[in-house]
């Protein structure tokens, strides 16, 4: 049997009917999985429909959430934890691979796909500054990021302690994995920094990873390191292991020519090969 191919799009944000009108345009891959690495939506109806219409088209599909499905949203009694475990609940009655699951070898390749739900601890700002000197940093520049009114870290007394409980959680895990196990790292926030880039809001960082991240790549046997949540789609490459940033992102920031079909990547087989010592990023427009 010919082994999967791997596919990724994040960030479809189907709220927007544009989003959703493209993402119904995906071509059918029954035989291949497809990453979907956060902020599908903000609701239980939005996760739904999305994972509905990538379960249509791909023979597996393997879910992360994003800070969007973090939100708790007027109306709702969910918050925290909960609107997370609800989010992983709605995934495995529609057979979705979600970070509380096993991690599951992909057959014919050799690779352990390793969905990852890490949060983010507001390190990613210069070095030295406290959670609180990061907002502040950030402020100056006029950005406030949504997630401190919507983003509620209950029962854990604050997003960075969320963070360092799961960040915990996840070595623990991935320290069980067999003995020289290749895998695929799919987190919604980038792993590393110096791979967040973001020219016209640079001080949005502070929401976007973990520093306790920077070297998982190496030290968890990576092939392929997947995220989301910039909206700013690039491959990069460090000491030798591709990052994949595979957002979609709001209508205004994707080409109606190209849609969602466009925006699709296949990540495993690589597609594109670095030259002799280039680290990226390969922009994708």
């Amino acid at each position: 049997m010919t082994p999967p191919r791997l596919f990724g799009l994040s960030d479809l944000h189907v709220g927007h009917p544009a989003n959703r009108d493209t993402l119904q345009q995906l071509p059918h891959h029954p035989y291949d999985w497809v990453i979907a690495a956060g902020d599908l939506g903000e609701t239980e109806e939005h996760l739904r429909w999305a994972l509905d219409v990538l379960r249509e088209r791909f023979a597996r599909v393997v879910w992360v959430p994003g800070n969007h499905e973090l939100w708790t949203m007027a109306g709702s009694p969910l918050r925290g934890l909960a609107k997370y475990e609800r989010m992983v609940e709605i995934c495995r009655s529609l057979g979705v691979l979600t970070p509380e699951d096993p991690y599951e070898e992909i057959p014919g390749l050799g690779l352990w796909m390793v969905p990852l739900f890490l949060l983010y601890d507001y390190s990613f700002c210069p070095p030295g500054m406290t959670p609180s000197e990061a907002i502040a940093w950030a402020a100056e520049d006029g950005i406030v990021c949504v997630d401190e009114h919507r983003l509620h870290p209950d029962p854990y007394p604050s997003r960075q302690a969320w963070c360092a409980a799961r960040v915990a959680e996840a070595e623990r895990r991935l320290s069980k994995l067999p003995t020289g196990a290749r895998t695929v790292l799919v987190n919604h926030w980038p792993l590393r920094h110096d791979v967040c880039r973001l020219p016209r809001i640079p001080r949005f960082t502070p929401w976007c990873g973990t520093t306790r991240t920077n070297d998982w790549h190496l030290r968890f046997g990576a092939a392929l390191v997947v995220s989301g949540h910039l909206h700013l789609r690039a491959t990069d490459w460090r000491d030798g292991v591709r990052f994949e940033e595979i957002s979609l992102g709001y209508p205004r920031q994707w080409k109606p020519e190209k849609g969602a079909p466009g925006y699709l990547r296949q990540v495993w087989p690589a597609t594109l090969t670095p030259a002799p010592g280039e680290i990226g990023p390969i922009w994708h427009r």
